[in-house]
């Protein structure tokens, strides 16, 4: 059994409702179903909340929501890996057996149906026991710098000054869209980010954290840029 979960918990707080709220010309977690639904994959694609609203919302678009998530993994510190283990568990005693599970997060619209295929694809051909997306940093990490309390600066490593920048190894960051994991790999409870992991690299145009109102507005104009464009 193939199972796609979308976490969306209901207490956002730097967006409110940022999981339903109007993005594009329809609510955030829908871009996410429809590109789970797109990809043809999965034997069943589910919302993991706690949020009767965005239940309502799920299931407009497509997504079932077989249960409401318990309390004890709906606040700011429950991490992901958490969630999707409760979805397998509650599959497992249900009579079903999820072996290839996939988390999309809620907030990823520009996640394309062809990402998640690929992810599958380099899951199973790595045998890794997960593949997430990743894209590269657009500034090579070893020369950045950070800000003392005296207002100067200093580099994080001083040695990389006299490197040339195209020298450095490119440095890659989660793109935060989706996580392609066995089933014995989420319920480990192990880091994702680590060796047995493969990565699914997406370019940096389709990649946009969003966790603070400029980040929306960027995100939407990405959008209104890329609804334009051949590159989408």
């Amino acid at each position: 059994m193939k199972l796609a979960v979308i976490p969306a918990r209901g207490g956002s707080k730097r967006i409110p409702r940022k999981n339903i709220k109007s993005f594009s010309g329809k609510p955030m977690i829908a871009w996410s179903i429809e590109a789970a639904k797109g990809a043809g994959l999965f034997d069943r694609i589910i919302v993991s909340t706690d949020d009767t609203e965005i239940a309502s919302v799920a299931k407009q678009y497509g997504a079932d929501v077989p249960f409401m998530r318990p309390a004890e993994l709906s606040d700011d510190h429950i991490g992901t890996s958490s969630v999707i283990a409760h979805a397998i568990e509650w599959y497992l005693a249900n009579g079903f057996e999820p072996t290839q599970i996939c988390c999309i997060y809620a907030t990823a619209p520009f996640l394309q149906s062809t990402d998640i295929e690929r992810g599958k694809k380099i899951l199973e051909q790595s045998g890794a026991d997960f593949a997430f997306s990743v894209t590269s940093y657009a500034f090579p990490i070893q020369r950045a710098i950070k800000l003392n309390p005296d207002g100067r600066v200093e580099m994080f490593d001083q040695s990389q000054f006299q490197m040339r920048s195209q020298d450095l190894p490119e440095a890659y960051h989660d793109a935060g869209q989706f996580y392609w994991g066995t089933k014995d790999g989420w319920l480990s409870g192990g880091s994702i980010f680590g060796p047995n992991a493969a990565p699914v690299k997406l370019p940096r145009y389709r990649v946009q954290d969003i966790d603070t109102m400029v980040d929306w507005e960027h995100a939407e104009l990405m959008m209104a840029v890329l609804k334009n464009s051949r590159l989408r």
